[in-house]
């Protein structure tokens, strides 16, 4: 199903991880000193590639996409620790920039694509499904892949799901309600335990070994 050597753990200045799965490979590299997950999807059938969170240390991900056919560059949400390569990697590639309308303003750069809950991307032949989960960021997303058969369910969070709870919602209970809310129809409601999760930081997890503790996160309120 995938490289025997891949764990999800990486550092920055390190190298990446990458994962072989039927149909798309990903890469995960870690920048900044916020320690940001960049992800490179790359169609294994047509080569074409999407990049998710451009979000620091340009010459990193310059290495990462060298000889890659890099179509599109989406943002998770407008925070600006997951933009601030955008506009070096949009400017070499001239990939077309995704991002979900409410957080569209806070980008360094015109985004050429708009997307709502419930619509999808294409990476060559795979396609991503946007699911908007309001609350750490009016518009941030997150993209599920649902492979051919051994691929599995992968879905990437942004910010708004982590190994241990949501995302930061500034102590804010309307906002955490919300994001509470979303993650759990729109993510833990959708999607089966064995769904690997790919975070805006840090190590990954499933959605089956963070399911357990959804009404932990709720009492707590974050």
């Amino acid at each position: 199903m995938s490289a025997p050597t891949y764990t999800g753990e990486v550092e920055v200045g390190g190298p990446a991880q990458v994962r072989e799965l039927p149909g798309l490979t990903i890469s995960k590299v870690a920048v900044s000193e916020m320690a940001n997950n960049a992800y490179l999807l790359r169609c294994t059938a047509t080569g074409e590639a999407l990049l998710i969170d451009a979000a620091a240390e340009p010459d990193v991900l310059r290495r990462l996409t060298t000889g890659i056919d890099l179509r599109t560059v989406v943002t998770t949400h407008g925070h600006w620790d997951h933009h601030r390569a955008l506009a070096d990697v949009v400017a070499e590639t001239a990939a077309v920039t995704v991002a979900h309308p409410l957080d569209a303003p806070e980008l360094p750069v015109s985004v050429g694509r708009k997307v709502e809950h419930g619509d999808t991307l294409t990476v060559g032949e795979q396609t991503l499904e946007v699911v908007h989960l309001r609350g750490h960021t009016p518009g941030s997303i997150a993209l599920v892949w649902r492979g051919p058969e051994g691929a599995g369910t992968h879905v990437f969070t942004g910010d708004s799901l982590f190994p241990g709870g949501v995302g930061n919602t500034q102590e804010d209970s309307a906002r955490f309600a919300s994001l509470i809310d979303d993650v759990e129809k729109r993510l833990f409601g959708a999607l089966p335990d064995e769904t690997w999760v790919y975070p805006g930081h840090g190590r990954d997890t499933t959605i089956g070994a963070e399911r357990p503790h959804l009404a932990e996160w709720r009492s707590r309120g974050w």
